[in-house]
């Protein structure tokens, strides 16, 4: 009754202004359309500056990514680079052979070695490598002094920037047979041990290389994604009586949640790869069979002695097969409710 005393005592005016109001609103929406809607020359002009900038890095991908993938023509080849000194000649001329590339590799034991001790790698990797980044992240997170958060998350990512073989030496001064932990040993009458060459810890030591080296490194995505948090729900818990391990786990966590499954996409799919440089460099010390991987494998088998076709058939099976753990992956995030790598 307020309401339509209101509207009474307004007048035809007040009516009229309301009747136009849905009008307005379905106009202004029009012009919002018209003015979001910018041609594709404009758009151009307007953002030249900063396409200009990407032109080095896509220049870069394109020809370092994109280029390449044309070379695994020779993977349904009998590849002969010395049939001409021109190499896109050699790809023209050399015999086609269809599959026979890839039969001989799935009928290949060494192949299939390379996989499981890959497969191996990747389990080890994710079960114990993939969570030290989320722990030191929280444990950096809650260092309250700024100077003290900046001097260890300095320390923390200097070993990134070392290169494998300086990584692989100084694992060699501490755990190797003339390492300083086998020659203190030594000194007091017990037997020394050399673990850089023991084919039996291996697969253990290359995951404890890769944390040391590039644990810290990961460690600044999931700050950034932490630093995102509203503070607010902090205090909200706190004043609600959780202490800082239920802060930690109600709010800490679940705003983790989509950068951990975008990063465990990204690794599940790059499953076959686990180090090629690493592990070429210690293979000698501990034999083939327990450092030989896919990469290693297509180096050896393949590259080294020359036979380019039976390498890119090996390692185009490795990228289809990489493909496809990313899209299952993906998938697996979509029904987990994470975006994962590209929405739905």
């Amino acid at each position: 009754m307020a309401t339509l005393d209101t509207q009474k005592e307004a007048g035809p005016a007040a009516r009229a202004t309301a009747g136009r109001a849905p009008r307005a609103r379905r106009r202004d929406r029009r012009r919002n359309r018209t003015a979001a809607h910018v041609p594709l020359g404009r758009r151009l002009r307007r953002d030249r500056t900063l396409l200009l900038m990407t032109v080095p890095a896509l220049a870069l991908v394109l020809v370092f990514h994109y280029v390449p993938i044309l070379g695994n023509v020779v993977a349904f080849q009998d590849y002969d680079p010395y049939v001409s000194t021109n190499g896109v000649t050699a790809m023209l001329e050399s015999p086609w052979v269809g599959l026979a590339q890839f039969e001989r590799v799935f009928s290949d034991p060494g192949f299939w070695h390379a996989v499981e001790n890959t497969l191996v790698l990747f389990v080890l990797q994710l079960v114990l490598f993939f969570p030290v980044p989320i722990a030191l992240a929280l444990l950096v997170n809650s260092i309250l002094r700024p100077r003290v958060r900046a001097v260890v998350q300095a320390v923390l990512y200097l070993p990134h920037f070392f290169s494998w073989v300086l990584v692989i030496t100084v694992f060699q001064q501490i755990l190797g047979g003339a390492g300083i932990i086998a020659q203190t040993l030594r000194q007091h009458g017990h037997e020394g041990f050399d673990l850089m060459t023991d084919p039996a810890v291996f697969k253990f030591l290359v995951t404890a290389e890769g944390i040391w080296k590039d644990a810290g490194w990961g460690v600044i995505v999931f700050l950034a994604a932490l630093a995102a948090v509203n503070q607010d729900l902090y205090e909200a818990a706190a004043m609600d009586g959780a202490n800082r391990w239920r802060r930690m786990w109600h709010v800490t966590l679940p705003a983790l949640r989509p950068v951990i499954a975008l990063l465990l996409v990204l690794r599940v799919g790059d499953a076959l790869t686990v180090g090629f440089e690493q592990l070429l460099l210690q293979r000698d010390a501990v034999g083939p069979g327990a450092a030989e991987v896919l990469d290693t494998f297509v180096w050896w088998t393949g590259l080294r002695s020359q036979d380019f076709s039976y390498a890119a058939a090996a390692g185009l099976v490795k990228g289809v097969v990489g493909l496809v753990l990313v899209l299952s992956a993906n998938k697996a995030a979509h029904l987990m409710g994470e975006q994962g790598v590209y929405r739905k």
